[in-house]
């Protein structure tokens, strides 16, 4: 029998940004804490909890569990009331767990979903090599090229001088030679310690200081990526990155190149996809969760590809009223 497809007139991502604010909102009562594990667990039993309301037939593809060693989220996990549509469901309940056990901006909880058979499984590829922009370099860089070469093809297209770029990079070791190419070429960094996830999306965004995202992050966080950036028409190329030998000799057994340049329409096949995330941390995509007198703040941003609206949500909950109807500790 057919799955049903998810239908162009319902934007499930309205739906799913319940699940990153359950989430954010349980995580961000551990900012500064210093227990990233703590933290992360009260965010996946947030988001596990709202999950089971949404009317969908999710199949988990980048789950929390195998990851984390969380125990709920695992990949293959069937979330949802189990009623069409049929989805493949990535989430990441908090990217930037160090982020938010530290105090440090940036962190979100973030969720996205695509037609069922149309999310890549990265399988044991724990790292992809990466490069990501907005709507004004998509068809521009190529992974396959040089630093210097990408950032002058961008600078040229948005009418910059290299000077003028700002690129993203995840504050690592073995990007020592990266970063020293970008600075040779002229462009500016900004370091980040985690969370490329929101590294990647401010690249898309307007106003947010940022062009393009350089290196080695998380293969999960880059199929959650490449689902926004469809959104929103930017764009992203990964090649799986192995450590080791073992690593890349697993990733051939399971039937995948390790060579193979990944775009988006290989992350993601599909323009049916939805895409949610809510700030716990204040960073440059979204505010963090804040508390005052009355209530609890969140800002989230949902994404639909079909028709590439983004849309900034801000709201405003109440401790008391939350309390009553779930057993999860907002407030």
């Amino acid at each position: 029998m057919n799955e049903p497809r998810m239908t162009s007139e319902r934007n499930l991502a309205l739906e799913l940004v319940r699940t990153t604010e359950a989430a954010a909102m349980a995580g961000a009562r551990h900012v500064g804490r210093g227990q990233k594990e703590v933290a992360d667990q009260a965010a996946v039993d947030a988001m596990r909890h709202v999950l089971d309301g949404v009317e969908m037939n999710g199949i988990v593809v980048i789950g929390e569990g195998e990851k984390d060693e969380a125990p709920m989220l695992f990949n293959g996990e069937m979330v949802g009331n189990g009623e069409p549509p049929f989805c493949d469901i990535a989430v990441d309940p908090i990217d930037g767990t160090t982020l938010t056990a530290e105090g440090r901006a940036g962190a979100i909880a973030v969720i996205a979903a695509s037609e069922r058979g149309t999310m890549f499984n990265p399988g044991s590829a724990v790292y992809m090599d990466k490069i990501a922009v907005g709507p004004s370099g998509a068809g521009i860089v190529d992974i396959r090229l040089p630093v210097e070469r990408n950032l002058t093809a961008l600078a040229k297209a948005r009418g910059l001088s290299v000077s003028d770029l700002t690129a993203v990079v995840l504050d690592r070791p073995r990007h020592a030679d990266l970063i020293a190419e970008i600075r040779q070429a002229g462009a500016r960094i900004r370091l980040i310690s985690d969370g490329d996830v929101a590294g990647a999306i401010a690249c898309a965004s307007p106003n947010s200081g940022v062009d393009i995202l350089f290196g080695v992050g998380g293969t999960p966080e880059g199929v959650i990526t490449a689902a926004a950036l469809k959104c929103m028409g930017g764009d992203l190329q990964g090649r799986l990155w192995h450590k080791t030998e073992e690593e890349r000799q697993a990733t051939i057994d399971e039937g995948k190149d390790p060579d193979a340049i990944l775009g988006l329409n290989d992350l993601i096949s599909t323009e049916n996809c939805f895409f949610a995330a809510t700030g716990i941390t204040t960073g440059d995509l979204l505010k963090g969760v804040s508390y005052s007198r009355g209530g609890i703040t969140t800002q989230s941003i949902v994404m639909r590809g079909r028709s590439g609206t983004v849309r900034f949500i801000e709201a405003h909950h109440q401790p008391a009223k939350l309390r009553k109807i779930t057993p999860i500790g907002f407030g």
